[in-house]
């Protein structure tokens, strides 16, 4: 992974990338006077503008919503990229070559320059793809592919899909020819080795590039035409420097400003049935790239459903109707606790998939799929209970059974409640009390989520402050006091938190003792003696207590505690500190008058630029692993 980039760099595309210019492409602005200009921001609905541009300055402001900052956080915001994506996107259009900081530098300029090269390739190939399927006479039996599906020329153009002709060279010959090194072509995953040279990956199949959020093609999947050929019937681009499978998702480029925009994601399992979605105007979908739905994904999607809004949003997946969609569908449900958002399952009884519901019954049918879809902990309640017929007691008794440990997984005690009284309900059983006994009993014998309610908190006098085990922030604060207490080593970050970012007046004062000791630093100069020396310094009985049992609880973690895990643990932290002290901001900077108090008005502002510059480069600092 590349190091951070230099921020003089970062500097000179502020600099080189008009404000105006970039909005401009996504909003019409006009002359609001005083060297200002406006519109309507494309951040929230509203019918008069409020969206400001100030050219001079290269900052935005949106008096509605109360978004705002430079050139780089805008792009951001409106193509959901993180903040080194959104520079390189800009540092492209403007022509800066950017550099990178690292400890290995040459070599980090050297990563740059090849991914750059195998961008270029990739970006040829397609080219090249395109033009057989459209043009060449061979292209034909792809284009007769497409069409049975239902996809004509212009649908086939939109996705920029393409033909790889039969023959071993014809685009290894074609990337030579314009300066493509054998080496590069197979390390990009266009070509494969063999004895007598590189010889092309794709032959005779039907290809989907595959793209970044930021549009450039980093892999291709491909689809075998005659079926009496060798080969897989479905083949993706290898790993490569440029394309990881695991963190990809096939139509985000396309999908991205619709999710954000309507708070919601549609996943698909293929390429026709993103294309299948798009097309019938459900233009939220995506697709994994032949791999299974996993935590970065989830990652990438909670960055487009949460980057605008507190709200979670709307997850939709659709899986085929057969026993390996009831499969795609339970992993899916694995990394449902991932998501903030409201997640949804939709499956088509008959088990068509969405290309074949456009296929065969038209548009209509796959948005009454999407709309069809049920709640993904009622598809899971349910599909544990379908395997018990529920006439006698005895099976009900072992539905239950089966049911109350997926509604005991259910964080949240009001939802959980729900789901509950739901079961109960299902199975026929006619006792809510019982089952939701059954349910919390389920809880706890499960991790300490489970757990409820401890009033006062653990070691804690009766006048100490609420102290709820249920609270995430008292989950992510107690990791955290973990980590400083246990892994010293690994903990050097603990030494930033001021007592404002914990919530937790329990945690804030063993924030305050560990400060007073010398912090962590001075642990790892006396490890054995660093929890002694703690709770001798502890002035109160109910801080040593808190120290023992801290000290006693393992980590929840599930792994290798390393050095990665305890900076995205404490930066964790930070962040939502940050987003905490960003929320009560816009709150002051709503009620502010901009007219009647300016120096007010600009304080709360650059207050809350601030914030966001030092969240953006918190998230900087752990993407680059510094």
């Amino acid at each position: 992974m590349a190091g951070r980039i230099k921020d003089e760099d970062i500097a000179l595309v502020r600099e080189r990338t008009p404000i105006a210019d970039v909005v401009g492409e996504y909003l019409q602005l006009r002359n609001a006077g005083g060297g200002s200009l406006k519109g309507l921001c494309p951040f929230h609905d509203e019918k008069s503008p409020s969206f400001n541009v100030t050219p001079s300055k290269n900052l935005f402001y949106c008096f509605g919503c109360q978004e705002g900052g430079d050139v780089i956080r805008f792009v951001q915001q409106i193509d959901s990229l993180s903040f080194t994506e959104a520079v390189e996107s800009l540092a492209r259009q403007s022509g800066i070559q950017l550099r990178y900081e690292s400890g290995e530098g040459r070599s980090t300029r050297r990563d740059e320059n090849k991914r750059q090269r195998l961008l270029e390739a990739h970006k040829a190939a397609a080219e090249f793809y395109a033009q057989h399927l459209f043009r060449s006479a061979e292209g034909v039996v792809a284009r007769r592919f497409l069409d049975d599906r239902g996809f004509v020329g212009a649908h086939a153009e939109r996705f920029g899909l393409g033909y790889a002709p039969r023959g071993w060279e014809n685009l290894v010959g074609h990337l030579r020819g314009k300066g493509f090194t054998d080496r590069e072509l197979v390390e990009g995953g266009l070509a494969s080795q063999g004895r007598r040279g590189a010889y092309d990956r794709f032959r005779n199949r039907v290809l989907w590039p595959i793209r970044e959020v930021t549009g450039e093609v980093v892999g291709f999947g491909a689809r075998k035409l005659d079926a009496d050929e060798d080969g897989p019937k479905y083949l993706n681009s290898p790993e490569s420097p440029i394309f990881h499978k695991g963190r990809i998702l096939y139509g985000l480029d396309l999908a991205k400003r619709q999710i954000s925009r309507e708070g919601k994601a549609i996943v698909v399992e293929g390429y026709t049935d993103v294309m299948a979605c798009h097309l019938a105007g459900e233009d939220t979908a995506v697709a994994t790239c032949g791999t299974s739905f996993g935590e970065d994904h989830v990652k990438i999607l909670r960055r487009m459903l949460l980057g605008r809004s507190n709200q979670g949003g709307r997850v939709v997946f659709t899986f085929d109707g057969d026993k390996a969609g009831q499969k795609a569908a339970a992993r899916a449900f694995s990394e449902e606790h991932a998501f903030s958002s409201e997640t949804y399952v939709a499956i088509q009884p008959d088990g068509l998939d969405p290309g074949d519901l456009w296929l065969n019954q038209g548009a209509q049918s796959i948005t009454d799929l999407v709309d069809s879809a049920m709640p993904m902990y009622e598809f899971k309640i349910k599909d544990v209970i379908d395997g018990y017929d529920l006439d006698t007691p005895e099976s009900r008794m072992a539905a239950l059974e089966a049911a109350a440990p997926v509604v005991a997984s259910i964080r949240d005690e009001g939802v959980r409640k729900g789901w509950g009284k739901n079961l109960d309900r299902w199975i026929g059983l006619m006792d809510e009390n019982y089952v939701l006994q059954r349910v919390n009993q389920h809880m706890r014998r499960g991790p300490a989520r489970g757990r409820g309610p401890v009033r006062p908190g653990p070691g804690a006098d009766a006048g100490a402050a609420p102290y709820d085990l249920n609270d995430p922030s008292v989950q992510r604060e107690r990791q955290a006091l973990k980590l400083a207490l246990k892994y010293p080593n690994l903990a050097q970050d603990f030494d930033r938190f001021v007592e404002e970012d914990f919530t937790v007046p329990q945690h804030r004062e063993l924030l305050r003792l560990v400060a007073e000791q010398g912090g962590v630093a001075a642990a790892v100069q006396d490890p054995q003696g660093w929890i002694h020396r703690l709770r001798d310094s502890a002035p109160e009985e109910a801080q040593r207590n808190l120290l023992a049992n801290l000290t006693a609880e393992p980590l929840e973690f599930y792994g290798e505690v390393d050095g990665h895990f305890a900076r995205q643990m404490l930066s964790t932290i930070r962040t939502h500190s940050i987003n905490r002290r960003e929320a009560n901001l816009k709150s002051e900077l709503a009620r502010l008058d901009a007219a009647s108090d300016p120096e007010e008005h600009t304080r709360v502002f650059t207050e809350l630029l601030a914030l966001g510059q030092q969240k953006r480069a918190l998230q900087e600092e752990l993407s680059t692993g510094g």
